[in-house]
């Protein structure tokens, strides 16, 4: 048996073919008891059958294996052999029958001649997560039947089969719910718990009859018997056991239908099924979509999705029973904000993309977990760009380039097509890379290739690997197919090598200079060559190039592609400053750096409105990443900041209000004299958008995207001690208090207000912290818990941030909310640091085996800006360290350098108080 310990996969001596599962959960000892009976065939001579299992109780007497055909066989012509001795011998008839019903039960308690082969050894290796069965002889070649029965206990970990908790009538009710992926199945049930091993499942419940019970396919049996009832599923399509879920309990739902008869049903917990319409409209909608988008149905009878009170994601693509957080399922005309309606479309666009890209067509091994993640993200894009086409979805979609470009300027970061040695692993490479690197080249390459021919190529990889599973290369042979391009050597520089680079560009001698290395955030230039689909336009967007940069550096005649002329030419207005935009609207997947001159042309062009909103937006975040490589100074960041003092655009104003933030925190460490000057900066960069909006007053038949600037910017103003706009947050927030219904504050501004309110909250004037706490008791809707959990540490005052921390870790908060508290002020970083080490072993029992406990470490330990707290937050975790954390830790450590050298470079920055000076006057 010690041969299959610390292996990073399965052997390969056995593969399920189907599951036979029947489950009985008692929600009120949170215990369950199971079987499973697994067809599988033995492909090479084997003692063994090597399955996962975790944190479940194996009935060591139920584990047989049946090999189908001599099974069948030798008890089939034993049968009629007792039949027949039966006539002839009346008086030993009823010995004979219960002979015939011994042997067809299987129960020989010996291997061999009856064809039931019984385990000498049976163990579970806990730290392997793995179930080795050893028999007394070799098994047969063939089909066979292994059969499990179990025990289990509905944790409260948010992971395998769990329990959620929620009330009804005032009562405390528990729900039994599954989150299997990545790999957690195997604490519901024994299985083969890796994506290849797909197979067909039978799933039977027996569940208390009051309550309802889903699974992926719909119900076709319901057997009641007292109080409680046995729900036997359709059987399921091919699936991997990552796919397989149940829900119980005390649920109400909306339903629809497709055009073509799918049924769609919103399930919620009783009382809030009106706030499942939105997502019910949207799930209609974008399975009609991506039927036509991927030319193939949605291939179930049924979707179900289901808002879960407790939830550790956001969302979970459970093939045909797709489960949610409930403030990404649920939208309530009244409470919610227009984030809030965007979140629910995206999540519930990007869960229903998984039904093809993920439960149709699997990927192999997580290694290519981005094939589910990054293509899922990409698309909710275009699900959401045809039915809320006002919402410039497309534009917002370089927020997702920008999370995916800030954790790969790491050097701790990963490759896309990551290896994935062990199980504890996997939970880590759920990150930017896979969901928000993976979106970016996909969208650089649909880009590059045309739009067409890439979704002819998606329709292609996905008829080809239906119900079945693939890797990066066969998605590259299908798109190489249908476009005729070299995808596979184009891309693979973009998916197996970590990082991406900068281009930095110049004009010298009338050519243009260009040149590529790798970008990292510690300022130094790493390793690497891409090939890089190169946009760029002159003086207009009518005059553009593209070409592909193979090597590692280039250089254009600028005379020779009409650029001089472009160049020189004058702009609108008389002006001499023609402009060179590289990466034209941010569908390249890399920073660019310019040289003072081009940069210059840039902010003219930026002043003058002559650039799009995504072009706007690359070059300021680009400026923003140099400066913080310490590639760029701060002056010139600001400089460039101030020419976007009449943006509108609510994706670049939204990036603009989170650089202002960075900024601000690090100018506190680095020169804290200057920080008073840098908030006035902020405040006039900002209120002149906040006038245009008209302030405070949502304005009759506002847009969507005009509904979410106003409260960024507004929170953005508290946050740098606007006095005007705090004082009227707490005017507004005080007639809240007397009437929920006020208009004087709508959704869309409440979490302004209450970020505002904190500003002024202290130790002596406490009484916006305990009104927040009443309204957070008060509210049953998940959105305005979450509105004031991420509120309640916004304050300066180190001893009410404190508070906010101890009160998250109360049976108040749910577990999967306690992060929400986590991004506190900089005044009380060091409040947060050690609160975060007096709690470490609290918070590593309770969230140490979740996805949650990588956001502690990040959140709390990033912000920090010195070579000494590095060394501090290494030493703390020298021995606290687990595999599920490590990559986190290392990054969130990483970054701190990162910051302590931008202290460094912002000291060192002789035009800093200068610059300040003369934007602040200008402004």
């Amino acid at each position: 048996m010690e041969q299959f310990k610390g292996q990073p996969r399965l052997p390969k001596f056995i593969l399920p073919k189907r599951y036979r599962i029947n489950l009985k959960p008692n929600l009120n000892s949170c215990k369950f008891t199971g079987s499973v009976s697994v067809d599988l065939t033995v492909l090479s001579e084997t003692r063994f059958i090597v399955l996962n299992a975790a944190n479940l109780s194996v009935k060591i007497a139920s584990v047989s294996f049946i090999p189908k055909d001599l099974s069948l066989q030798s008890r089939g012509n034993l049968m009629w052999s007792l039949l027949f001795a039966a006539k002839i011998i009346w008086s030993f008839a009823k010995a004979i029958m219960n002979l015939i019903m011994w042997l067809l039960r299987g129960r020989s308690e010996e291997s061999g001649s009856s064809g039931v082969f019984k385990p000498t050894k049976v163990e579970i290796f806990e730290e392997d997560e793995i179930l080795v069965l050893e028999f007394p002889q070799t098994l047969p070649i063939g089909d066979g039947i292994l059969d499990i029965e179990f025990e289990g206990i509905l944790n409260d970990k948010m992971k395998g089969f769990y329990r959620s908790t929620y009330k009804h009538n005032g009562e405390k009710k528990n729900m039994a719910v599954t989150q299997f992926e990545p790999a957690d199945a195997r604490q519901c049930f024994p299985c083969w718990d890796e994506p290849a091993c797909k197979a067909t499942f039978k799933i039977t419940l027996d569940v208390p009859s009051d309550l309802v019970a889903l699974s992926n396919m719909p119900i076709i049996e319901e057997n009641v018997k007292g109080q409680i009832k046995t729900l036997s599923y359709q059987e399921s399509p091919i699936m991997s056991t990552y796919l397989v879920a149940f829900v119980i309990g005390l649920l109400d739902y909306v339903e629809d239908h497709t055009s073509d008869g799918v049924k769609v049903r919103v399930y919620c917990q009783v009382g809030k099924t009106n706030q499942g319409k939105f997502a019910l409209h949207v799930a209609v909608k974008t399975l009609e979509l991506f039927k036509e988008y991927f030319g193939r149905p949605y291939p179930l009878p049924k979707l179900d999705m289901v808002a879960i009170p407790d939830f550790a994601f956001g969302a979970m693509e459970n093939y045909g029973l797709v489960t949610y957080r409930e403030t990404a399922l649920l939208y309530d005309d009244q409470h919610s904000a227009a984030a809030n309606k965007q979140r629910v479309a995206t999540v519930v666009a990007h869960e229903l993309a998984h039904q093809w890209f993920g439960n149709l067509v699997t990927m192999e091994w997580w290694t290519h977990l981005w094939l589910n993640e990054g293509f899922a993200t990409w698309v909710s894009y275009v699900a959401n760009d045809s039915l809320f086409p006002e919402w410039n979805v497309w534009t917002q979609f370089l927020n997702e380039s920008i999370e995916g470009l800030r954790l790969d300027g790491l050097e701790e970061s990963h490759p896309i097509e990551v290896e994935v040695p062990h199980v504890s692993q996997i939970q880590e490479i759920f990150d930017a890379i896979s969901y928000k690197k993976g979106a970016s080249v996909i969208q650089m390459l649909q880009r590059y290739i045309g739009a067409e021919c890439f979704q002819r190529s998606l329709a292609l990889y996905i008829k080809r690997h239906a119900f079945s599973n693939a890797k990066t290369e066969d998605l590259w042979a299908a798109i190489e197919e249908e476009s005729g391009e070299p995808v596979n050597m184009l891309m693979s520089s973009w998916t197996k090598q970590t990082g991406y680079p900068v281009i930095s560009i110049k004009v010298k001698d009338q050519k243009l200079e260009i040149q590529q290395s790798r970008f990292l955030y510690v300022g130094s230039h790493g390793v690497g060559k891409w090939i890089v689909p190169i946009t760029l336009c002159c003086g207009s967007y009518d005059n553009q190039i593209n070409f592909l940069l193979e090597s590692k550096s280039g250089a254009l005649d600028m005379n020779e592609f009409g650029l001089a002329e472009a160049a020189t030419a004058e702009g609108k207005g008389g002006s001499s400053l023609g402009w060179i935009k590289l990466n034209v609207n941010q569908t390249g997947f890399f920073r660019v750096k310019y040289d003072e001159d081009l940069a210059e042309r840039l902010r003219y062009a930026i002043e003058n409105k002559y650039l799009t909103a995504t072009d706007r937006f690359g070059i300021l975040d680009d400026a923003f990443a140099l400066c913080m490589a310490s590639q760029q100074s701060l002056s010139s960041l600001l400089t460039l900041m101030s020419s976007y003092s009449d943006e509108l655009d609510y994706t670049v104003l939204s990036n603009l209000i989170t650089v202002s933030y960075k900024v601000e925190r690090i100018v506190a460490s680095a020169i804290p004299e200057l920080l008073d000057a840098i908030k006035q900066f902020f405040i006039n960069l900002f209120r002149i958008a906040a006038e245009t909006l008209g302030g405070w007053q949502p304005k009759d038949g506002e847009s969507h995207l005009d509904a979410m600037l106003r409260g960024e910017i507004l929170t953005a103003l508290a946050v740098f001690g606007h006095e005007q706009t705090l004082t009227e947050a707490i005017r507004r927030f005080n007639e809240y208090l007397i009437d929920r219904n006020t208009p004087l504050l709508p959704p869309d501004l409440r979490m302004a207000a209450y970020v505002a309110v904190m500003q002024r909250t202290s130790e002596k004037n406490r009484s916006g912290y305990d009104s927040l706490l009443k309204i957070y008791r008060e509210s049953d809707l998940s959105q305005e818990k979450t509105r004031v959990l991420s509120s309640l540490t916004s304050s300066p005052d180190p001893i009410i941030v404190l508070e906010a921390l101890d009160f998250s870790l109360t049976s108040e908060v749910r577990t999967q909310d306690v992060v929400l508290v986590l991004n506190v002020s900089k005044e009380g970083r060091e409040t947060a640091w050690k609160w975060l080490k007096d709690n470490w072993e609290h918070i590593s029992n309770t969230w140490g085996s979740s996805p949650l406990i990588t956001r502690f470490i990040n959140a709390i330990v990033s912000p920090f800006s010195s070579i000494e707290d590095a060394e501090e937050i290494e030493d703390f975790f020298a021995n606290r360290t687990k595999p599920s954390m490590a990559r986190t830790l290392k990054q969130s450590i990483e970054r701190v350098r990162i910051n302590a050298n931008w202290v460094q470079s912002i000291q060192n920055d002789d035009q800093l108080v200068k610059t300040l000076n003369i934007l602040t006057y200008y402004h």
